[in-house]
């Protein structure tokens, strides 16, 4: 038993101001992430982020409830014109994960100390210790005190009891800060690979870090503004040029929706959802917070230009000459045999064969991966894209970094070579290839 000096040692190191919220916050965490790995929750990947979500909004924002269109939108996709009024999913979805946490601790949460709710009318978690869990802790701590029911003086027995429950306290901080820090990662990583083991293992290695992150990845299609008129003529919003223009449109390639649908597809059969937005819609601030892939070239996913970007392959817009106007693939340091540029076919031309970069790079959080799938074309894009949701091409990416089935995939740049019929990529091969330094 501590000594009563140990005892107010203990108390000294104990001040509640500093101690006390990160301990419960950090419990209240891992809380969070038992039932994210529970049986209840499994499978239920809409409800794994309602909850983090609200989990996040509770413990940053105490005492406020984040707001329907909040929620639908910033969790659940929903457009900007979303109108809680007449679409009731939130609602539904709240009422769900209401009912999974009454199933969650009536079964194999029943022991658990730290209960979470979300009270009727509100979308703020509530935290709250279960009494009888308190009460057993308190009967078992008193027991250890006096085994065998013998009797020891109240003063000594009420010290004793202090000096173990704020060691105790101590200890469970620096236990649920390390939690924390890394059970989020690993519980996601277990839960990936139990969800999809039907897919193939190239699929698990290339796309992890955009599997295990705490918020789905954010796929950014290009959205470029355009002036004028079908009926006069249209073209590019030329920053320079057009300062005093009205942007009458933005537009999208077919090749970047048929693009979205190939992640879609792949993700889904990863059991992870993808937040898609548009390139004349994101922000800097969105990009220091989430894993995020490129679709379409910096001509048109503007916001890459601002972005920590290629060092290898660049795009580049000929300005001169029969190709005026063209995008080609600027090859910085040329290894053997390779070309300094890439050239699809020339624009007076029915396209035949297109150039595409594919590059993996840390964000500006550099926690944080930028995926970037983009081709000299919309064609070219949509061949990126299924160049990396392909079996096939996958692994011969993978086997060309050396990367095996338990590696960790880092940084890399490439540019694949696209054949073209009738307006549809219909193979690609890898031409030139970087790894980011060892």
């Amino acid at each position: 038993m501590p000594s009563q000096r140990d005892a107010r040692a203990l108390l000294w190191c104990y001040n509640p101001r500093t101690v006390v919220p990160v301990t419960e916050k950090a419990l209240q965490l891992a809380q969070i992430e038992k039932l994210l790995a529970s049986h209840s929750l499994h499978g239920s990947e809409s409800l794994c982020k309602l909850l983090r979500y609200l989990a996040h909004h509770s413990l940053e924002h105490p005492g406020t409830s984040p707001k329907e269109y909040q929620i639908a939108t910033e969790v659940f996709g929903r457009q900007e014109d979303f109108d809680p009024h007449v679409d009731s999913m939130v609602r539904v979805q709240a009422g769900r994960l209401r009912t999974k946490l009454g199933e969650y601790y009536s079964s194999e949460g029943a022991d658990d100390p730290i209960v979470v709710e979300i009270p009727k009318g509100t979308y703020a978690l509530s935290f709250h210790p279960r009494p009888h869990a308190v009460a057993r802790n308190h009967a078992n701590t008193s027991h250890e005190m006096a085994p065998g029911n013998l009797e020891v003086p109240d003063r000594t027995s009420r010290t004793g009891i202090v000096a173990i429950v704020a060691l105790s306290v101590v200890l469970a901080s620096a236990v649920a800060v390390a939690t924390d820090r890394f059970l989020n990662r690993r519980v996601a990583e277990a839960r990936v690979a139990s969800d999809s083991p039907d897919m193939p293992v190239a699929f698990h290695v290339f796309w992890r870090g955009f599997l295990t992150g705490p918020q789905e990845p954010w796929v950014i299609f290009s959205n470029a503004a355009f002036v004028g008129r079908p009926y006069v003529g249209m073209r590019y919003f030329n920053r320079a040029k057009d300062s005093g223009a009205v942007i009458t449109d933005f537009y999208t390639g077919v090749g970047e929706v048929l693009a979205i649908h190939a992640l879609d597809n792949v993700f889904g059969k990863l059991h992870q959802q993808i937040r898609v937005k548009r390139g004349s819609l994101f922000s800097l601030d969105d990009a220091k917070n989430n894993d995020l892939i490129f679709i379409g070239s910096p001509s048109e996913n503007l916001t890459l230009l601002e972005l920590p970007n290629t060092e290898e392959f660049a795009f580049k817009q000929i300005t001169s000459g029969p190709r005026m106007g063209t995008m080609e693939i600027i090859n910085f340091h040329p290894g053997s045999g390779e070309p300094k540029e890439f050239l699809p076919s020339l624009p007076d031309e029915t396209l035949t064969e297109d150039y595409s970069v594919i590059a993996l790079k840390r964000g500006l959080n550099p926690a944080h991966s930028v995926l970037i799938l983009a081709g000299a074309t919309t064609i070219g894009t949509q061949a990126a894209v299924e160049y990396v949701c392909q079996q096939n091409s996958l692994e011969e990416l993978l086997l060309r970094l050396s990367v095996s089935n338990s590696g960790e995939l880092k940084p890399f740049e490439a540019v694949i070579r696209v054949k073209v019929t009738r307006g549809v990529p219909v193979s690609s091969e890898l031409v030139a290839l970087r790894k980011a330094p060892s």
